[in-house]
């Protein structure tokens, strides 16, 4: 399964996900929570969130971070970790 999460609203989301295809959720983190959990952000009143990823296991583990994360590149990295992890 794939979340992406943003600060947005939801009607910023929707925009967003309908403008770009999206075939994923996105959820709203208005008051920060998820990103300061997850190192997206510093503090709560911060205007945008770091583009960091994480790859969870079906266990809810964390299995790999990538912080810096380049959207073109991205998919592909994220496919080639999956062998890798689910062993």
């Amino acid at each position: 399964m794939i979340l992406g999460v943003s600060f947005d609203t939801v009607a910023e989301n929707k925009a967003f996900a309908e403008k770009f295809g999206f075939p994923f959720p996105l959820l709203c983190d208005v008051k920060r929570e998820i990103g300061l959990a997850y190192g997206a952000c510093d503090t709560p009143d911060a205007e945008y969130a770091r583009r960091i990823s994480y790859l969870i296991g079906p266990d809810g583990r964390i299995l790999k971070a990538y912080d810096a994360v380049k959207a073109a590149e991205h998919p592909q990295q994220v496919l080639a970790d999956l062998p890798a992890t689910a062993a």
